[in-house]
């Protein structure tokens, strides 16, 4: 039988974070895995394809943008969600001309990123062209 679970990866360089929305997303049904290093991130993808990317803009070593370009070079399928409290326009425009989904701001209210996972996965099972 095929497995219909959303595949979610999460990368923010606060555990909390990604240990709470770990939770959380996992209570509503989907496969989360959690990264605090982007580099180590993106060795994943190139393993395993996630269907949502949710990733922190703003860390140490490998930042969201780098992690939205790659993400979208392994698999341009998946749908990339930027969390950010650092948000200037010119960022969220460069990171939609690079194929972010979503850009949302910090802090994060749980029932946002809800609402913009359940956007993204609407889209991969039902792709508008």
């Amino acid at each position: 039988m095929k497995e219909n679970k959303c595949r979610l990866m999460v990368i923010d360089d606060e555990s909390i974070v990604c240990k709470r929305l770990k939770q959380i997303m996992e209570k509503s049904g989907y496969e989360v895995a959690v990264f605090i290093d982007g580099t180590r991130a993106i060795e994943e993808l190139s393993k395993k394809s996630y269907d949502v990317i949710v990733t922190d803009l703003r860390m140490d070593g490998m930042d969201g943008m780098k992690i939205l370009e790659s993400a979208k070079e392994i698999n341009p399928e998946s749908k990339v969600i930027m969390l950010t409290g650092f948000a200037d326009m010119e960022t969220v425009r460069e990171a939609f001309r690079k194929g972010v989904f979503d850009v949302i701001s910090k802090p994060v209210e749980i029932d946002t990123i809800k609402q913009a996972i359940a956007r993204a996965e609407k889209e991969i099972l039902q792709p508008t062209y």
